[in-house]
């Protein structure tokens, strides 16, 4: 029995990683259940069996990595008892998620792209929960009079975008300073290095 839900399991893992990529490769409209099956070594039928159809698998997909990034922070910020500690942990716990779950972020832009055009209620729910984690690091930060001027929709943008277009846009950085070698670009620049930059910068901003 052990056996049969650690297969289960694997399998699953297997068709919401192979799917991550061809979503945020091809698009929703573009990936088809086949091919998600053909590239994970499974059959359709098995696929549908998991998440009942495409519509559902999309959902099941951004919710994985939003709901894990979530529960990381959570689980990391019981180490710490200062609001500035756990931005810091909500920052770079999500940047690093991001640099080893590249395509993420790409799935991400595409989606909200679109206006949410396939958003799911469970991812939908999945990224309302993830911005209200940050708000409640903000509150609580205000509340101790550590924080000032906050509006948490407009830090969680500029947290959230500056590390997605961060990773997605690497090959387009690569390829600048290539033609132009002193162009900074920040190619080379090690994510934690990036995630304390940001910190840094909305610390200042939030009158830290």
């Amino acid at each position: 029995m052990q056996k049969k839900t650690r297969d289960a399991q694997a399998t699953k893992a297997k068709i919401i990683n192979t799917s991550m990529i061809l979503f945020s490769t091809n698009g929703y409209d573009a990936t088809t259940a086949d091919e998600i099956a053909k590239a994970c070594g499974v059959n359709k039928a098995m696929i549908f069996y998991y998440y009942k159809n495409k519509a559902g698998l999309y959902g099941a997909v951004l919710s994985h990595a939003l709901e894990s990034i979530h529960d990381e922070v959570i689980s990391k910020d019981k180490e710490y008892l200062h609001p500035l500690e756990d931005l810091k942990n909500f920052i770079t716990t999500y940047a690093l998620y991001c640099e080893k779950n590249p395509y993420l972020p790409a799935l991400l832009l595409r989606e909200l792209s679109n206006s949410g055009a396939y958003l799911p209620d469970m991812m939908f729910d999945s990224m309302r929960k993830l911005f209200a984690l940050l708000s409640k690091i903000l509150k609580e930060g205000e509340k101790q009079k550590l924080f000032s001027n906050v509006e948490p929709m407009i830090i969680h943008f500029m947290i959230v975008g500056t590390i997605n277009l961060f990773i997605t846009t690497k090959p387009l950085r690569k390829k600048s300073i290539e033609i132009e070698e002193d162009l900074n670009t920040c190619y080379d620049c090690d994510m934690e290095y990036v995630a304390d930059y940001i910190f840094n910068k909305v610390k200042l901003m939030l009158g830290v």
